[in-house]
């Protein structure tokens, strides 16, 4: 079989299962496990997969730069912004995470409501600016552009001097066993940061994120308090994320 071939075997299997398994693709060709590792940094490094311990996964949609992203799923981010923005409670204090689902969230949050909102994202804190109930505090450091944040060191330690009674976390990918992954190794740590400082994290993820998966990871599941997606709850992926004690808010 040609590489050609075997890349197109690769992708096929990869639309098909959500995953490739290096070991059985090599038993199931008769070549070589290198071979097939071979292919899939290949297909990898034209961004058509990600690759995780033992094979690879899906590449997560959201890594687009941010202007990009407003494009995907606006519907989808719209419900899970919606479900989000209940979890605010009067007087209560979040940490608003950046992107463009989290901007959705910004935007969804009643006009007339008390809180205290803290994020490291400019667009976010615009978007609320008109909100006479809001106290708003804005994290600083070096912008990362991508994805209209701030991030660094500056900013991590600006985020080790707050706390919050809910964080509301964007990720790129969220995946079972590859975790929630972003595809930034700074950013990861930003969200980790402001992850830390809050009683509560849930993880902002709409259906097309699910089953994807970035180079740097976030979190580990049990540091999750829950999910809000708006992909079909009977989604086997789904399922499986909700056997590790992580609350399922369903967004429809």
């Amino acid at each position: 079989m040609l590489a050609a071939e075997r890349h197109d075997h690769l992708l096929a299997l990869l639309a098909r299962e959500g995953k490739i398994v290096a070991k059985d693709v090599a038993a199931g060709l008769g070549i070589s496990e290198d071979s097939v590792r071979r292919d899939l940094r290949e297909l990898a490094a034209d961004g058509l997969c990600q690759r995780v311990y033992g094979g690879a996964l899906p590449v997560s949609p959201a890594v687009a730069d941010y202007a990009a992203r407003h494009a995907v799923a606006p519907d989808g981010k719209r419900k899970v912004a919606a479900v989000a923005a209940a979890l605010v409670r009067p007087g209560g204090s979040l940490i608003l995470d950046g992107g463009t689902t989290a901007l959705a969230v910004a935007r969804a949050l009643p006009y007339d409501l008390s809180c205290t909102v803290i994020t490291h994202s400019p667009t976010v804190a615009v978007a609320l600016l008109d909100h006479p109930g809001v106290e708003l505090f804005l994290l600083g450091g070096r912008v990362f552009k991508h994805s209209a944040v701030a991030c660094g060191a500056a900013a991590v330690e600006a985020a080790q001097n707050v706390s919050a009674d809910l964080c509301l976390l964007g990720v790129t990918g969220v995946h079972p066993e590859a975790g929630l992954t972003t595809a930034d190794a700074e950013e990861a740590a930003m969200k980790r940061a402001l992850a830390a400082r809050a009683a509560d994290t849930y993880i902002l993820a709409s259906a097309e994120k699910i089953g994807t998966a970035s180079q740097y990871r976030v979190l580990p599941w049990a540091e999750v308090s829950g999910l809000i997606t708006d992909a079909d709850p009977r989604d086997r992926l789904v399922a499986e994320v909700g056997a590790f004690g992580v609350e399922i808010l369903t967004a429809r």
